[in-house]
């Protein structure tokens, strides 16, 4: 190896986290646990005042591991002053699409700036944001460039993109972390870094790779997951089981990965990283037509369902305005407490705006944070007298479903929740 890379892979050094959020905290965790000095930063007085007392606003960190981490060293702070000079800065700050689903890039500029004011001599600045091929170089080089620093001999420059699966159980350290530096050199330099920290690193030819392979990844769910509830619309008017379908398909051991319908996607990731490809991609002129049908599928899921919904209860002489429906989960994925961009909370939305009388039971969220939406929230053991149809939007393992299928007239099941646990009940109607 060799270099100014021996420094990060041999000796001992200390990194600036910037972002303290889904990405950021189980990064710092992580990184401290390895032996790397932390100095986690983050601007939310609130969320910082909380991490300090061992009380993880993040799922995937549980409240020991935080304090273990604080007990090892770990700082937490607002205060730019606490990260200046360091070795290192890993920005994991929020990339969230604007108003007309145009990147937002405010927080990584910020990020860049505020770097730019503090970075030491040897820095190595990795940024981990999802974004467009070429925001490490236009944004982060740049920013540092015009303070006066020199690439690969005053900062190191590169992009590793995050991969975090909450509710997986999967460490930070266990995922192999891909990396690519906007020089040969800054990619030597990240990849012994990241070395520390990870248990397997892939070094790419430069950053643009790396920022295109993190959208690749989540453009081909996008797009899988759409030809999946594609194929579910359809085996409907088939009057064909899409779930025995997937089954059947997944039997063949080459050529075909399962991917499964729902009411829609959901979380950070999904929804939101094939717009960066598909925004860039219009820039550049190339074209996006997978990636914007594959958005149209699944946008269009959440009023599928409605609709569905409302022609199980037709037919069955009854109208969904004026019904009552329990709506089972709202998180975007199974045994998390994160309701981002899930197609779930957009059902039992659009239920309401159509006069449905619409009770949840979500285990995973407060009472408060489920009855925002204009519902009512519901205990796994309340009463279940009344309710005309259940739909599963969210298939948590903490719920009674032979319970709920005994308690209400029939159940919609979008998640196959009851094939998944080996539960064949009559009343059950499957995507």
């Amino acid at each position: 190896m060799g270099g100014p890379a021996d420094r990060f892979a041999k000796d001992s050094w200390t990194a600036a986290v910037i972002g303290l959020g889904y990405v950021g905290l189980p990064f710092a965790v992580n990184a401290t646990r390895r032996g790397i000095g932390v100095v986690g930063f983050d601007i939310n007085g609130p969320k910082i005042a909380a991490i300090l007392r061992g009380d993880s606003p993040i799922d995937d960190v549980a409240d020991e591991d935080l304090l273990s981490a604080l007990a090892l060293g770990m700082v937490v702070t607002s205060d730019p002053a606490a990260i200046e000079g360091l070795d290192a800065y890993f920005i994991c700050v929020p990339s969230p699409l604007g108003r007309n689903r145009e990147p937002d890039l405010s927080n990584i500029r910020s990020a860049a700036s505020l770097i730019a004011k503090v970075v030491g001599p040897g820095a190595l600045v990795s940024l981990e944001s999802t974004t467009y091929p070429g925001t490490t170089e236009d944004i982060i080089l740049r920013s540092l460039t015009d303070a006066g620093l020199m690439l690969d001999t005053d900062v190191f420059v590169a992009y590793s993109p995050e991969r975090v699966d909450p509710g997986s159980g999967l460490g930070i350290s266990g995922i192999p972390k891909v990396v690519g530096g906007v020089s040969v050199t800054s990619g030597l330099v990240a990849a012994a870094a990241y070395g520390r920290l990870v248990d397997d690193v892939h070094l790419v030819s430069d950053s643009k790779v790396a920022e295109l392979s993190k959208l690749l990844e989540n453009t081909y769910r996008s797009v899988n997951i759409a030809l999946a509830n594609e194929m579910a619309q359809l085996a409907d008017e088939l009057d064909v089981s899409i779930w025995e379908t997937i089954e059947a398909a997944a039997t063949k051991p080459f050529g075909f990965e399962a991917f499964y319908p729902g009411p829609g996607v959901g979380g950070h990731c999904i929804p939101l990283d094939p717009q960066y490809l598909a925004w860039k991609a219009r820039e550049v002129g190339g074209s996006i037509r997978f990636i914007d049908l594959a958005e149209q599928v699944n946008t269009n899921m959440p009023k599928y369902v409605v609709e569905r919904t409302a022609r199980l209860l037709n037919d069955r002489g009854q109208a969904l305005k004026g019904s009552t429906v329990l709506a089972v989960g709202l998180t975007y994925k199974p045994n998390i407490a994160d309701d981002r961009e899930s197609p779930s909370v957009e059902v039992v939305e659009l239920l309401v705006k159509r006069g449905v009388d619409v009770h949840v039971i979500e285990p995973m969220l407060t009472q408060a944070s489920v009855e925002a939406h204009g519902v009512t929230a519901l205990d796994d053991d309340a009463s279940l007298v009344g309710i005309d149809l259940a739909i599963v939007l969210t298939d948590h393992d903490d719920v009674a479903y032979e319970a709920i299928a005994a308690s209400v007239p029939f159940v919609f099941d979008t998640r196959g929740a009851y094939r998944k646990r080996g539960l064949s009940i009559a009343n059950v109607v499957e995507i």
